[in-house]
């Protein structure tokens, strides 16, 4: 199983109180960044809202760094974390912008780029953008497909449902062969989408008991990533008996990488947590 970090700062987590990270910016994050990729942390994450109403603030949040901006940076700052959009909302985008974007982030960071994507939820924000929500699903499936044909090619063609394109340069697009394509969400739709148009399954606020129900029920692809958090933040500083045995219950259920969400007071803290797990998953 490989440890990969649920970024702090960027945002606040099911709208958690921010407490050090209130104040802090892109120097911490940079800090963060340096110290997990030292370690040999698999990824770390940013993720995308537009504007939320004032309503779901308590439940989702209300700060969301961009991910393009925020891992441009980092990119300079690191050598071989990977840079996990976690997620990018596919109805807020043309296919081809998320080529060119995130395809120009991949060469900026050589090829370190995971596209985490989702369909999204929240009907305001579609409203706000002018982006269709009814048939978001489909459209989803449709941008999937539009993202595996153009990502690779700087010359791309596709004919789909929601989606058609040919005859045009989209240069740069990945540097990346084949970018990896994670699928997030929060429902049994949201793997099975992964399963069947992706490379691997990041849900969010989905437990690990669920999560590997819901994985027995399917033939996974070979190098399927099954990307998940702890049910709680892990504290292997001071708890490193229940840290280890989190990682334990999430390798049981079929987790092969960790996003991890820690217990952290201070910059410090966090990095001190970052230096315990790592030692805590060499022993398992």
């Amino acid at each position: 199983m490989k440890l990969g970090i649920a970024t702090p700062v960027v945002t606040n987590i099911g709208g958690a109180p921010l407490e050090w990270e209130k104040d802090a910016g892109i120097e911490e994050i940079g800090r963060v960044a340096e110290v997990a990729d030292r370690l040999g942390y698999h990824h770390m994450t940013c993720s995308e809202h537009i504007g939320l109403p004032s309503a779901e603030i308590g439940r989702r949040g209300a700060r969301y760094w961009d991910p393009l901006a925020t891992f441009g940076y980092v990119s300079a700052r690191t050598k071989q974390i990977r840079f996990a959009t976690m997620t990018l909302v596919l109805g807020y985008h043309h296919p081809l912008a998320i080529v060119k974007r995130y395809g120009t982030l991949d060469h900026v960071s050589a090829g370190r780029v995971i596209l985490g994507v989702g369909v999204g939820s929240l009907k305001e924000e579609f409203d706000l953008l002018g982006a269709p929500f009814e048939d978001r699903g489909a459209r989803g499936d449709d941008a999937l497909r539009a993202l595996r044909a153009a990502l690779p090619s700087s010359e791309p063609a596709y004919e789909g449902e929601f989606f058609s394109f040919g005859g045009l340069t989209v240069d740069p697009c990945a540097l990346q062969p084949h970018m990896p394509i994670w699928v997030g969400g929060r429902t049994r739709r949201s793997l099975r989408r992964a399963v069947t148009l992706a490379d691997g399954w990041c849900p969010f606020a989905v437990s690990i008991d669920t999560a590997a129900k819901w994985l027995q029920s399917f033939e996974l692809p070979p190098d399927f990533e099954v990307v998940l958090p702890a049910d709680q933040p892990l504290d292997p500083v001071g708890n490193p008996a229940a840290t280890t045995e989190a990682l334990r219950v999430l390798e049981a259920g079929g987790t092969t990488t960790l996003s991890a969400r820690f217990v952290h007071h201070s910059l410090q803290h966090y990095l001190e947590q970052l230096h315990a797990l790592t030692e805590l998953h060499r022993e398992l």
